[in-house]
């Protein structure tokens, strides 16, 4: 591993709040004023913040659409001794963020990183989601395109715990009716405005939500947390039979899935080997 050179500046990873601007800690307040520099997602947006907390400290834009410039501008300037804040709009850098590269980027030009903790929506909305917290799989944002947010909601459907997302408002339905198509008609709570004056929590099984979707306030960022865990069937390998595993694997990929994660699905809801279920389906394709 790379050492830290001491002779360049730190790069303090600052998470902003998601709604609540008293949502901040002492310790980003304090780091704020004493950095060189803020690089700011929207320099606009976070000046409204800084301007509440009395900070004068200059700000740069980095965000999606200039980070492959602005990457070797920010470790230029770290290099030469000065410190920078990373913030995002809201929330933590670096998660379903473009900070995420710059932070690569300073490990491997050794550049020492202090992260402070902070407001994060995904954490805010699990703890009042009433579901079983642990395990749980933060994905994020998932692909605009169909396909692609198809294929890894079909790659995430033998996930056995809960399933946290974010999505912005005007692919919201579609993205839900992909969870309903692929997951399954799951127990879904959805979160939007967290820490605001108007933060409201859904909580119901998908179909219901989609029927009811009109009644839904689309603004903001929604977080979506869909709880995952399988139904637990006590079912042993000598109590289905190959005849059942077959049915089993065959409607899977009549819905669509290939057959390695349909064999690998039924294996792991029913607690079957795998092996098992590959050697009943490749039994069954020989004697056809």
């Amino acid at each position: 591993m790379p050492d830290i050179n001491l002779n360049y500046g730190i790069l303090y990873i600052c998470p902003t709040p998601i709604g609540n601007l008293e949502d901040i800690t002492l310790r980003v307040i304090k780091t704020l004023k004493e950095v060189n520099i803020i690089a700011a997602e929207d320099t606009r947006h976070t000046k409204k913040l800084l301007n509440h907390l009395e900070i004068n400290t200059p700000l740069i834009s980095y965000h999606e659409h200039n980070k492959d410039k602005k990457n070797e501008e920010i470790i230029e300037i770290l290099k030469k001794g000065e410190s920078i804040a990373l913030v995002s709009d809201a929330g933590m850098p670096a998660i379903s963020d473009p900070g995420e590269e710059l932070v690569k980027l300073a490990i491997e030009k050794q550049i020492k990183i202090i992260p402070l903790p902070g407001a994060n929506a995904a954490l805010t909305a699990l703890i009042a989601s009433g579901l079983t917290n642990s395990p749980f799989t933060f994905i994020g944002f998932l692909p605009k395109t169909a396909k692609k947010r198809q294929q890894m909601l079909k790659n995430l459907k033998a996930y056995n715990h809960a399933l946290i997302f974010y999505e912005a408002p005007h692919r919201l339905l579609e993205t839900l009716n992909d969870i309903l198509t692929i997951i399954g008609d799951k127990q879904v709570i959805i979160a939007r405005e967290l820490t605001k004056k108007f933060e409201e929590f859904i909580r119901d099984k998908l179909s219901n939500i989609i029927d009811n979707f009109a009644e839904i306030t689309c603004k903001g960022e929604f977080t979506i947390i869909v709880n995952n865990e399988l139904e637990e069937i006590e079912v042993s390998e000598n109590k289905l039979s190959n005849l059942e595993i077959i049915k089993k694997v065959n409607f899977l990929i009549s819905q669509g899935e290939n057959k390695k994660d349909a064999i690998r699905e039924v294996a792991s809801k029913y607690n079957i080997a795998r092996r098992t279920v590959y050697q009943a389906v490749i039994k069954n394709t020989t004697a056809d």
